[in-house]
């Protein structure tokens, strides 16, 4: 049985590699924010749809242009996969399954999606186009040697820390029946009691950080806004 699995793990860029994804994830914000406003617009304007083979011409016609050219400087799938993303945003709207599609902020969540053809994964080490050394993971679990990477997405969180999710393809041998049943009753002061008589105890990972969490919101909330000091104040309550 085939299956997607996605696995996430922490990575820690070299300078050379922090400078190159910063470049990336800026040129895939423009790029998406550039092709909203111009849908935006078309519509609000001249009532015209403007589809993704549009803004992929368009994003052609751009890189073309003197003012634009540093949109050459940075692999061109994951500015290409920015303008999928708006698609696929649009379409949740039309759908009704989400709100109007809202333009990417620069002090937000940054991210950016590779596709097989700007990546290379021999089973052991994952470089990414436009670099010359592959990423610096922590594997904190192994990667199946049957599966198939089909996806990167690199990222880095409000707290400056890089993370990179793999989706894979894999192959799952179906597991047999079981032939006992077992019954589960969620509570409040046990996560969950099982039939058996088995109790298992509720983590409660937020009560145990909500006094920490606390006073390091106190503490941001006293800074003066735009300093460094806030800045940094910012990082440590977002981890």
């Amino acid at each position: 049985m085939d299956i997607k699995c996605a696995y996430r793990f922490r990575f820690y860029p070299t300078p050379e590699q922090a400078s190159t994804l910063a470049r990336t994830f800026g040129c895939a914000r423009f790029a998406y924010n550039h092709m909203l406003r111009l849908r935006t617009d078309a519509w609000m304007q001249r009532q015209e749809h403007v589809g993704y083979h549009a803004t992929s011409a368009a994003l052609t016609a751009l890189k073309k242009q003197p003012e634009y050219v540093w949109l050459n400087e940075v692999s061109s799938v994951p500015v290409q996969q920015a303008l999928r993303h708006l698609q696929t945003a649009f379409g949740n709207f039309f759908a009704k399954r989400a709100r109007y599609p809202q333009s990417r902020r620069k002090d937000g969540k940054q991210s950016a999606e590779y596709t097989t053809s700007a990546f290379k994964w021999n089973g052991s080490a994952l470089k990414l186009a436009k670099m010359d050394a592959p990423l610096d993971i922590r594997w904190s679990r192994p990667i199946p040697k049957a599966a198939k990477i089909t996806t990167v997405t690199v990222s880095k969180d409000t707290a400056g820390r890089y993370f990179v999710s793999l989706l894979c393809d894999d192959a799952v041998a179906a597991k047999p029946e079981a032939s006992g049943k077992v019954g589960i009753d969620l509570g409040l002061t046990h996560f969950a009691i099982l039939s058996t008589g088995e109790k298992v105890a509720a983590p409660n990972t937020f009560r145990k950080n909500q006094a920490k969490l606390a006073k390091l919101q106190r503490r941001l909330a006293k800074k003066t806004k735009g300093s460094n000091r806030r800045r940094k104040a910012k990082f440590k309550v977002a981890r």
